[in-house]
């Protein structure tokens, strides 16, 4: 066994672990983390995307013993301290970028970096940002529109359903 300290969703966290325990499972079974899909355990779906020092990482592909000593973000742990969505977790459930929602918090993990690297990004943006995160579900055009209108809503010039071309 190894000794990991994390600060998980603003929390620090130690625990033993072995040293070949994935993030995912490090998360989901000793920390309660179980927005933190497992989707693949192959790094192919995404459903598991985590933010670990700021960048999107599929947590399938991390150790835990990697995660020594880092910040780790989970999708419980992007709404405000009063509760209150983020904007990307607003945008999905305003634009039906969702439906049996599996893939949603790596989805939302995935857009929300995707975001602060490119504010404002085009369709084609968009799609080629979340291309390492698959839904089975959508066609991902509700997926494009929620992460424009987040955009917009993240740099104050909030999208309609006319400026997403969404249905109103």
């Amino acid at each position: 066994m190894t000794r990991v300290s994390m600060r998980v969703d603003g929390v620090t966290y130690t625990d033993e672990v072995e040293p070949r325990t994935l993030l995912v499972h490090h998360l989901r079974e000793a920390l309660g983390k179980v927005g933190t899909v497992v989707g693949c355990d192959t790094s192919n779906c995404g459903a598991c995307t985590v933010h670990l020092d700021g960048q999107a990482v599929k947590s399938c592909t991390v150790l835990a013993v990697q995660a020594d000593g880092a910040e780790v973000t989970t999708i419980e742990g992007v709404a405000a301290p009063d509760g209150s969505l983020h904007p990307v977790q607003k945008a999905f459930h305003e634009m039906h970028g969702l439906q049996c929602g599996y893939c949603t918090p790596g989805m939302i993990m995935a857009s929300i970096d995707l975001l602060k690297e490119n504010p404002n990004p085009s369709d084609t943006e968009v799609r080629e940002g979340i291309e390492g995160n698959l839904c089975r579900c959508t066609g991902y055009q509700n997926i494009v529109r929620a992460v424009q209108q987040a955009a917009g809503e993240l740099s104050g010039s909030a999208a309609t359903p006319e400026t997403t071309g969404a249905q109103a």
